[in-house]
């Protein structure tokens, strides 16, 4: 049996999905969510071989709630919007399902996937171009998992982030917490006006600077308003006088 969860915030977009699936044996629902939070629990308590996931969610996006699962399964995607359909789901790795979803369309994703399924790299395929997708979208706010609790720290909140070894330490006034992403990837998402790679091991959020002193060696130390002290390389410098005209 293929045990399947169905994701969505519709509950008429649940309701179909559901409905064609029940004309195929082999595919067994173990749970049907209505937002990200829900589904998350659900992959993390049920190990799905099959989730059908809506993009766009109020609570936690689609790609959101993926950057947060420990085990990828097998994804086909659900959306309204054709500007995803046509930017990120040309690749073979995963498919994608177009509402108002037909039975054609649907048994054709299902046919694909049965395909898929003997291919045990599809779901790392599908992280990784889930990831290259959302490089490519501005962030506003960032998504963690700590512990069992899920957290959505608005990017306005961060005072700096900080490499970790496979990890990127997130440090807000209050609190830090560690996310599983590269600083390239940050960098490349976050607003490199509010935002500025300062060192290979730092990117500060500019109106938390309070000063910059030099060091030895054409290095810098910046001091953020929470007294706290990053590091800050002669490029880095370079960069922030470029942007606020040191």
């Amino acid at each position: 049996m293929i045990k399947t969860i169905v994701i969505d915030d519709e509950p008429l977009a649940r309701m179909i999905i559901i409905d064609y699936l029940k004309q195929y044996d082999e595919f067994q629902l173990v749970a049907e969510c209505g937002d990200g939070f829900q589904g998350a629990k659900a992959i993390h308590q049920h190990t799905p071989d099959l989730v059908f996931l809506d993009i766009q969610m109020p609570k936690l996006t689609g790609f959101e709630m993926l950057e947060i699962i420990d085990e990828m399964p097998n994804v086909i995607f659900t959306t309204a919007f054709d500007e995803y359909a046509i930017k990120a789901f040309e690749k073979n790795a995963i498919d994608y399902l177009l509402k108002p979803i037909s039975k054609e369309r649907f048994a054709q994703a299902l046919n694909k996937l049965k395909h898929t399924l003997p291919n045990t790299d599809a779901p790392q395929q599908t992280r990784e171009q889930v990831k290259t997708i959302r490089e490519e979208e501005s962030l506003e706010r960032i998504v963690v998992k700590n512990g069992t609790q899920i957290k959505i720290i608005p990017v306005h909140q961060v005072t700096y982030l900080e490499a970790y070894d496979d990890y990127v330490k997130i440090h807000t006034k209050d609190a830090m917490f560690l996310k599983n992403k590269t600083m390239a990837s940050f960098e490349k998402q976050l607003d490199p006006k509010q935002f500025i790679r300062v060192h290979r091991s730092f990117i500060a959020k500019v109106d938390q600077l309070a000063k910059i002193e030099p060091m030895e060696k054409e290095s810098y130390i910046a001091t953020l308003l929470t007294g706290e002290k990053i590091n800050v390389s002669k490029s880095g410098y370079a960069r922030l006088k470029q942007i606020i005209g040191l």
